[in-house]
This record gives C-alpha cells, structure tokens and sequence, in this order.
C-alpha cells in the first residue's frame, strides 16, 4: 500500500460521522484495513452491544515496554451549533483544516496512521502500540474493557502517549471528574397547602448550595495546587429538572452535578457530603411530612486525573519528542489517568487547542498537523536507535 499524508487520511477520518451516540465500526474497518494493508495486524474489543468498538494494533517486536498512541474515536454532536462549513466533510481555508475531530482528536490519529509506514521499515527495538478507544466524550468509558484486557497479558507497554490537543506542549497532569445525579422525590399536594407537601425541588435548592458551599471550601488557598487552572478543585450543577406546574407542589426533582478533582483529591468526598448533609438534615425533616421521601445520588460516570512525575522515564521521552522540558496540564480530562491505574505512565502531547474543541468550525491548523507528524518521526528515530538513555 503507497503511504497516505496525514491530511489526507484527517479528510477519511473526518468524513465518518463517530458522534458518541453513534456506532464507530465504519472508521475503525476503515482503520483496520489500512493497518492490513501495511502488514499490520489489529484486534477489537466490542462494547456488550457489538455497535461500538476499540482497536488495539502492535508494530515491532512482540516483547514487553514500548510506547502507547492512544487515540479517541468519538466525536461531540455538532446539534446546534452554527457551522459555517460541513461538519463531517474536511475543508481548508488560511492554513487551517476544519471538521469536527480534526483537533478533538482525529488530527492526531490521521498522524499516527501516516507514520505507521515509518514505523514498519524502521528496526523497531521496542514496539509500538496503536489504541483507538470509543465513548471517551461521554465518560471515557470504552477504553475501560481493552485496559482491562491489557492488564492480563504478559507483555506490556512501558508508556502511553495520548494525542488529545495541547498544542504539541507537553502535558503530564490533568484533574479527574466525578459526575453524579441527585434524585429528590418528595410529596405533591395543591401549592394552596404546600405546607402539607414535600417541595422536591426547593429541597433540590438546598442541596445544590450546599455544593455551592462545599465547592467554596475546596478553593481556600490551602487547597490550591498552582500547575492547574484553576488551581483547585471545583464543583458545578449543570443539569435541573422538576415541577409540572405552578399550583403543584412538585414531588420529584432531579439535577446533575460534577466535580473536576486534582489528582491529589478523592471527588467522591463531595459526594459522600452532600450523602451526609441529606442524611442528617434533610431527610428528617422530609420525612416528618411524609413517610416515603427519599433523596438517592447515583453516580453517571468518572475518570481518574493524572500527575505524571517530571523525573519519570515517560516525561523524559515527552521531553524528547515535542523538544521541551517546559512540562504543563491541562484543565480538561483525557484517558490518561486509566492508562496509569492499568501501571502503563502516561503523557499527553497533541496537534491543535482544545480552544477549538467541541465548537462551531473546529479546526486544527496544517503547521501543527505537520509537527504532529515529525513528533512522531522523532519516536521512530528514538525507538530505533542503539544510543538511547535508558530502555522502555
């Protein structure tokens, strides 16, 4: 098979519609057959409905060590949003290439495709992994199974590098996410007796600030740790429903919640409070109304943060390949931190800005396309040379 530019294959790759609510089987045949076609075998690791699936691929020799591109396949749904462009079909304008995923993250696994030509000729002395992931929007939920899976195999990776947009600036740390749903059911009545009722959502109220207040205690100074922005970890209600109509009192509500975490701090914390805070205070009182009340959190979904070490054997080879110690985070969540809980170090190092993420016109300018694709030509000399500092 003749080697394909990473525009080129951004354009393929773009053009399959991978919204996290759709299947991504179409892109990833499409990338299994283009790994065959260069003698590269892959395995896929299907969610319990067969719809959706990961793929895994190793180029080089079968030993353990060697470095992880990870990748997402999924995309955010474009619903709404005011495009000047076609979403699902890649165009250029000034030196930039607009699509959705082209930097959210398919720039970066159009890059690793076009270098897996290089890869293949080169004396490989550790392999490469390939690992393109679903439902990462949505709670970095797909690439559970295949770590999973990885964790029993004898051979494994050293690191993992995960192209998520930064850039090309070097990242090793970003905070972790715990979303949760609050249900509030409480007892309806005519609002003319609403003291005879349990109002589900002015209890909704009351503990939404006091996660307003938990989230107050959690930026004192004491708490900050100055590599994030912000420097601390924070708490939001992002989704309320509740009431159908003004002369009832409403006997359900129900809001969402999250909290983005520094590494250093356990989310679930947040939750267990405002457990506690319903527990102790509110649910007497709602109870004293009405017997059958009931305040219930359950959690949607989380992910781990990541602070990889700046002495660690995996920044010192980010250090190498994006030609800079000048080591930062991020404030969004990437899948690095599942990759470290398997014992594979992660660093993350991508083309484009999550500025231009999950937005109207995304884009990842050609330049950074191009430093992609010669970051990854420094791997290649890296994994292929005999004078390396230390093995992976």
């Amino acid at each position: 098979m003749s080697e394909v530019s990473s525009r080129d294959l951004l354009e393929r790759l773009v053009g399959f519609a991978t919204v996290s609510r759709d299947s991504n089987l179409e892109l990833i045949r499409y990338i299994q057959d283009y790994l065959a076609g260069h003698g590269v075998q892959s395995e896929l690791f299907y969610n319990d409905e067969g719809t959706k699936a990961n793929l895994f691929a190793s180029i080089g020799p079968q030993t353990s060590g060697g470095v992880v591109l990870s990748g997402h396949t999924d995309v955010v749904p474009v619903d709404g949003q005011a495009w000047t462009v076609e979403p699902f079909r890649l165009s250029e304008n000034n030196g930039r290439l607009y699509g959705r995923g082209t930097a959210d993250m398919k720039g970066f696994i159009a890059s690793v495709l076009a270098a897996v030509p290089l890869f293949v000729q080169r004396p490989l002395r550790v392999p490469v992994h390939l690992a393109f992931s679903y439902d990462e929007e949505v709670g970095c939920l797909g690439v559970r199974p295949m770590l999973e899976e990885l964790q029993k195999r004898p051979h494994k990776p050293a690191l993992c590098l995960i192209g998520e947009p930064t850039e090309l600036k070097p990242v090793l740390g970003h905070k972790g996410k715990l979303a949760m749903r609050c249900e509030v059911r409480g007892a309806a009545c005519h609002s003319a007796y609403a003291p005879y009722g349990v109002n589900a959502i002015e209890y909704a109220a009351k503990l939404i600030g006091r996660l307003g207040s938990i989230g107050e205690q959690l930026a004192h100074p004491d708490h900050h740790d100055p590599r994030f922005d912000p420097p601390y970890s924070t708490v939001q209600t992002g989704v309320i429903k509740g009431g159908r109509a003004l002369n009832i009192v409403p006997a359900e509500c129900e809001f969402d919640f999250e909290v983005r975490a520094l590494p250093n701090f356990d989310a679930q914390q947040v939750a267990s409070q405002l457990q506690a805070y319903a527990e102790q205070e509110l649910l007497p009182k709602m109870r004293a109304v009405q017997a059958d009340t009931d305040i219930r959190l359950r959690p949607l979904s989380a992910y781990p943060g990541l602070a990889t070490p700046p002495e660690s054997e995996a920044a010192r080879l980010l250090a190498i390949l994006s030609q800079s110690s000048d080591f930062g985070t991020v404030a969004f969540g990437t899948e690095g931190g599942l990759f470290e809980q398997a014992g594979i170090p992660t660093v993350v190092c991508g083309p484009g800005s999550m500025d231009q993420g999950h937005k109207p016109d995304e884009f990842v300018s050609v330049e950074q396309l191009r430093g992609c694709d010669a970051m990854l030509g420094r791997l290649a000399d890296y994994l292929s040379s005999d004078t390396n500092i230390a093995p992976l």
